[in-house]
């Protein structure tokens, strides 16, 4: 009985740090939500519809480097430290590429913008902060090479530490620039990006400087030369992370594509869906967490040639995860009035908000399934199957769904923004269950491989 407490134990302290390091940069977003709630319904409107845009360009590309943990963590856990350097500069060869490509994206969001059919007035406020938050990328990519570097050696409370300080600067430059002050302009909702850029240049230049000239670090070899690229590590590292970055393609562009769709029933309605899908990815912070040190310790399993231990890791990660789950879930039923005033003082937002509270508990009991599932297999270095379960899960029951019952009349008269979350809820569960059960394959296999060896 002892050994599944110390696994127990073993994900909590990787986790907890994780938790406060995530909820801390999802704060960001509650922040600009929450103040531009009290500007107007049009900046609300814009912040949710520019900040899916944002995510699903950064997060997509971003997600690629989510290789790099686990690269890391099977590195560490095998005693091949000085190896880990190498591989951090491979990443900064594909970080820029992949920055390239989302300050493009950013740049000319043309055709994001036209499936939403904003109004004017939106339309000019998003195209302002996608084009502020461009300026930001560069910097985005550097800290994610960071961080990844302290959750794969198993390290994540200096990721902790820097994001609580990147919110607490996130405040006072949201109020200069969203809100203007001593001969700054007000700018509204481009003003939270501004922000959010500045912050995250801040970030990365300190991150970077306090890594380097710090001596946990240095067995690493980070501050070698840059060394060329090397194509035969690349192709690996790419092999790992395109189908995690194509994994999170299609989670985040489901969910984009959803506040997209619901923007054209109008801003109360869209404002009201960005404070349902604020929640929800706050609260995917939890079991993310517990996702991500999964992982590592499954890395560090693997990487030992403890197979045994990786799987029983996987599985007590999954109880936890559930576990919390269910008192979200309980929380969000019983507060959804107290959280919709939270987040807006307009009343016809608030009312609108309330029962799409009620569903994301819901939502989150098969989110907390699937994330800590897969981000386990990613310990595993399996993200193939995972993807096509997400590509082919989110998009024809999850949006495709939502798309017949928010705004057909086929199975009754529509249901706006509530039958987009019903299928979301319905296409969230079956991706978990799905995970799971793949993930239940995959460390048997490990499992029986070393038994036959």
């Amino acid at each position: 009985m002892q050994a599944p407490v110390s696994s127990t134990r073993e994900l909590v302290h990787l986790a907890w740090p994780m938790l406060v390091a995530q909820l801390a940069m999802m704060a960001n977003a509650v922040i600009d939500t929450a103040m531009a709630g009290r500007l107007s319904a049009i900046d609300l409107a814009a912040v949710g519809i520019a900040a899916s845009i944002m995510a699903t360009v950064l997060m997509s590309l971003v997600s690629v480097l989510l290789a790099l943990p686990p690269i890391i963590a099977h590195l560490y856990g095998a005693g091949k430290r000085g190896d880990i350097g190498r591989e951090m500069h491979q990443g900064i060869w594909i970080s820029l590429l992949l920055a390239f490509a989302a300050i493009l994206l950013l740049r000319f969001p043309g055709p994001f913008i036209a499936i939403s059919e904003l109004q004017p007035a939106v339309e000019t406020k998003v195209r302002a902060y996608l084009a502020a938050s461009s300026w930001g990328v560069p910097a985005a990519f550097a800290l994610r090479l960071f961080f990844g570097l302290s959750m794969g050696i198993g390290s994540p409370r200096p990721v902790m530490l820097f994001n609580l300080l990147s919110l607490a600067i996130k405040i006072p430059l949201n109020a200069l620039f969203m809100y203007g002050f001593s001969g700054i302009p007000a700018m509204g909702a481009p003003g939270a990006a501004v922000a959010t850029a500045a912050d995250a240049w801040l970030m990365a230049a300190i991150a970077w400087a306090w890594c380097l000239n710090h001596s946990d670090y240095a067995e690493f070899g980070l501050r070698r030369r840059l060394v060329a690229p090397d194509f035969t590590a690349i192709r690996e590292f790419l092999k790992l992370g395109i189908p995690i970055g194509l994994t999170f393609i299609a989670d985040v562009t489901a969910f984009t594509f959803m506040a997209l769709f619901i923007a054209r029933l109008g801003p109360v309605v869209s404002g009201a869906h960005q404070i349902a899908a604020n929640l929800a990815a706050l609260a995917f912070m939890v079991p993310l967490s517990l996702g991500n040190a999964t992982s590592i310790l499954v890395g560090q399993s693997l990487g030992a040639g403890e197979p045994v231990r990786a799987r029983r890791v996987c599985w007590e990660g999954i109880r936890l995860g559930m576990s919390i789950a269910v008192a979200l879930c309980l929380i969000f039923w019983l507060g959804a009035p107290q959280i919709a005033a939270f987040y807006t003082t307009d009343q016809r937002v608030r009312e609108m908000a309330m029962p799409l509270i009620a569903m994301v508990g819901l939502y989150h009991l098969g989110d907390a399934l699937q994330a800590v599932a897969v981000n386990a297999l990613r310990g595993y270095k399996k993200s193939v199957v995972p993807m096509a379960i997400y590509t082919v899960t989110l998009w024809v029951p999850g949006l495709g769904g939502g798309i017949v019952l928010g705004l057909t009349n086929a199975f009754g008269p529509a249901r706006g923004a509530p039958g987009f979350w019903l299928a979301a809820i319905a296409g969230i569960w079956l991706v978990g269950g799905l995970m799971a059960r793949y993930l239940d394959v995959v460390s048997k296999q490990h499992c029986a491989c070393q038994r036959g060896s």
